[in-house]
């Protein structure tokens, strides 16, 4: 009988603790695109054991948010090209048809919220310009958006395939430096027209103006590259 002592799994929710510490740090910019770390700095960086960590790496190598690399350790997903046309692409083929069943079931007060949160956003921009609190509080916006026409399918699978996708948009985001403050109200009115014709229970006029939307964030992403 072998000597070496079993490690019991950690819990379930150690195990999605590592992973939200692990992603925050991503959002938050402490860990970059293709950043190289260790199993022992994620420890420093996420505050969860080293159990945790490694069990969470294969959770991490599945969904393509780190690799790892014979030699040299663990990359943090890469922004070039092939992320860029694929991320943009998944987010085109969900949000698509999810804003045709958000256009056709949604409740009036669902749009109004949105309405008024993209339109406050405007109104801020305009009495005192566009501050860093401003853009931190339009990317709550923008996410909360797009989160609500995605959930409103009522579909787990697709939510959390939905939400992995969107730390890779940010991921190729951060490597453009993020929502720039040019960029933050264009972004509010893009969305306000989706929101319009989502109003008018107009299915393909939502589409259309949502492709443009996506498209137009992925063209600008291209041409950082």
């Amino acid at each position: 009988m072998s000597g070496a002592r079993y490690a019991p799994p950690e819990p379930a929710n150690l195990r999605e603790r590592a992973y939200d510490a692990f992603t925050q740090r991503i959002l938050s910019r402490e860990i970059r695109p293709g950043q190289f770390v260790s199993q022992r700095e994620l420890v420093e960086l996420t505050g969860v054991s080293l159990g945790a960590i490694r069990e969470l790496v294969p959770r991490l190598e599945a969904e393509g948010l780190i690799v790892t690399i014979p030699q040299r350790g663990m990359q943090v997903a890469h922004v070039d090209v092939d992320l860029i046309r694929n991320a943009f692409q998944f987010r085109l083929f969900l949000e698509r048809e999810a804003v045709v069943a958000f256009t056709a079931s949604a409740s009036d007060s669902a749009i109004r919220a949105q309405r008024d949160a993209h339109e406050d956003i405007l109104t801020r921009a305009r009495e005192s310009g566009v501050t860093q609190k401003l853009i931190d509080k339009a990317q709550i916006v923008d996410l909360a958006f797009h989160e609500a026409i995605i959930d409103h399918l009522g579909n787990d699978i697709v939510s959390k395939a939905y939400r992995v996708n969107w730390i890779k948009i940010r991921l190729i985001r951060h490597d453009e430096t993020g929502l720039l403050p040019h960029l933050a109200e264009p972004v509010m009115r893009a969305h306000l027209a989706v929101i319009e014709a989502i109003e008018a229970r107009d299915a393909a006029g939502a589409c259309a103006a949502l492709t443009t939307h996506i498209t137009g964030a992925r063209d600008r992403a291209l041409s950082v590259k």
